[in-house]
């Protein structure tokens, strides 16, 4: 069985606003870096065996506090990055809503919906997203931990056939996966940010 811990990046300051930030390189902020720090305490003791991130700063970042607590390598993986939003990066759901009404009756959180102008498709991240996770189930390596951002959290979980709802900054979800089955753990643990 393979035991993998899906965590979202800690908080950038576009988190923070409410901007869709996608294939946007940017910084944890203040924050965010706390909040890496506590999934980094919050997973030692799981015998985390390897980290794998996106290439992206913010997951990068925090990958890299938890490698450094586990004492383990961290391999960065361009699969696992966020949506390419395209012209929404940088926009508020309002903003977003004002140039294409549409929308508005779809939650901003409804990643399956989304096909941003200039963008990347729901389908797209989840084709490269269940490339990766063929590679890791192959590999066989467990516990591993997995940082990367709520589109692709929500592409891994539907690969798997697991019902989410939404994923928090610095969450940890954890999967067991056996075979073509996958049972969820937890879901979008927080308690640990409690001290940060």
């Amino acid at each position: 069985m393979l035991h993998v811990a899906l965590i979202r990046h800690g908080p950038t300051e576009w988190n923070e606003s409410g901007r869709f930030q996608g294939s946007t390189d940017l910084p944890l902020s203040d924050r965010g870096r706390a909040h890496a720090r506590a999934v980094a305490r919050a997973l030692v003791g799981d015998g985390v065996r390897r980290v794998y991130s996106s290439d992206l700063q913010r997951a990068r970042e925090t990958a890299q506090a938890i490698a450094d607590a586990n004492g383990v390598a961290r391999v960065e993986d361009a699969r696992l990055r966020e949506f390419d939003f395209g012209r929404w990066e940088g926009l508020t759901w309002d903003e977003i809503v004002a140039q294409d009404p549409e929308l508005a009756r779809r939650p901003r959180s409804a990643a399956r919906y989304y096909r941003p102008a200039g963008g990347e498709s729901f389908e797209s991240v989840r084709r490269r997203v269940r490339a990766f996770l063929d590679d890791l189930i192959a590999k066989g390596e467990s516990p591993v931990a997995v940082v990367t951002h709520a589109g692709a959290l929500h592409a891994f979980c539907a690969e798997l056939q697991l019902e989410t709802t939404r994923f928090s900054p610095g969450g940890i979800s954890r999967v067991a996966i056996a075979g073509d089955k996958a049972r969820l753990v937890s879901l979008d643990d927080v308690a640990h940010l409690d001290s940060d």
